[in-house]
């Protein structure tokens, strides 16, 4: 493909970005990483500036981001929604043009999709999602670098996701799983199964790459696993829930007898963070060596790095 093609692109769910592009912003933040482990400095963000606007809390997105952009001489501006107006007293589109006026691009990491995507359609700059209720892109982007790193080819491994396949993080791996060629397995309570449409969405695509997508309530289908990846049971937002999601979802949390039951001794533990230990995950698992967490977290930099090197 044509670099070249994604420059201004924003990045809102990869449902729109096509595997080749994809494949690309993953080869560039191989290299990327390998660049900052030889301490190798570039400064291609000199005198661009990046508007980070946060509603939700976070850890990893906020200093991926603001980290990745000023290494690379930019200066990116926080934004809480006390410092501005968005949604309030402005509409998400004034914002949005506003911005789009003084910014090079714009990270949002909030609750609603379409949020995001009217920043997108409205800013005429670059627009990345950090996180909203239905789509986690860049994180899917770092499991899949970390996958890469650890079994070099991606293609036809397979990857269970294990609790609530509503969420956000199972969203985003059951697009980018179906259009790189993995084979992806929810095991979900029926109630938090992955909804109907974007499976739909996703078998064409699994069509095109070979890879196979199964929703399932058994844990039994994490045989032959290659990555066992889950998530906290109660997401931003739905703290209302808590005391139901942890009901649904006690008898899905990994432990070392569902590892065991991958049959599989490669098999890896895989987990976006934060966790609630000894709750969707056990104390063993998550600090065990088999638990590959901490390689993702670094690679929410390196692959957010690369996604605005690729698109600025």
């Amino acid at each position: 493909m044509n670099p070249e093609q994604l420059k201004g692109r924003s990045l809102v769910t990869l449902k729109n970005w096509t595997p080749d592009e994809i494949r690309y912003v993953l080869e560039l933040s191989h290299s990327v990483k390998k660049a900052a482990r030889t301490s190798t400095v570039h400064q291609r963000f000199v005198g661009k500036t990046l508007a980070m606007i946060f509603e939700k809390r976070s850890t990893r997105t906020r200093c991926a981001f603001e980290t990745a952009f000023g290494e690379e001489g930019g200066h990116p501006v926080f934004l809480s929604t006390q410092d501005i107006q968005l949604g309030s007293k402005e509409s998400v589109e004034d914002t949005a043009r506003v911005l789009g006026r003084m910014f090079s691009a714009i990270e949002f990491r909030g609750f609603k999709q379409s949020t995001v995507e009217t920043l997108a359609r409205e800013a005429g700059v670059p627009v990345y999602n950090g996180l909203t209720d239905q789509y986690h892109p860049t994180q899917a982007l770092a499991d899949i670098l970390t996958l890469q790193e650890i079994f070099g080819t991606v293609q036809g491994k397979k990857l269970c996701y294990v609790g609530d396949g509503r969420n956000n993080v199972a969203r985003s791996l059951c697009v980018i799983c179906a259009k790189l060629g993995i084979n992806f397995t929810v095991i979900a309570p029926p109630e938090l199964s992955t909804d109907r449409e974007l499976l739909d969405e996703c078998s064409q695509w699994a069509a095109e790459s070979g890879s196979k997508i199964v929703v399932s309530s058994s844990l039994a289908d994490v045989l032959g696993a290659d990555s066992v990846y889950t998530d906290v049971w109660v997401s931003m937002g739905e703290e209302h829930a808590a005391a139901e999601r942890k009901r649904l979802l006690s008898p899905f949390r990994v432990d070392e007898a569902l590892m065991e039951k991958t049959r599989n001794p490669s098999c890896i533990f895989m987990h976006c963070l934060p966790a609630v230990k000894g709750e969707e995950v056990t104390v063993p698992v998550i600090e065990g060596p088999r638990s590959r967490v901490w390689d993702q977290a670094e690679n929410r930099k390196h692959t957010i790095k690369a996604i605005m090197l690729a698109t600025i």
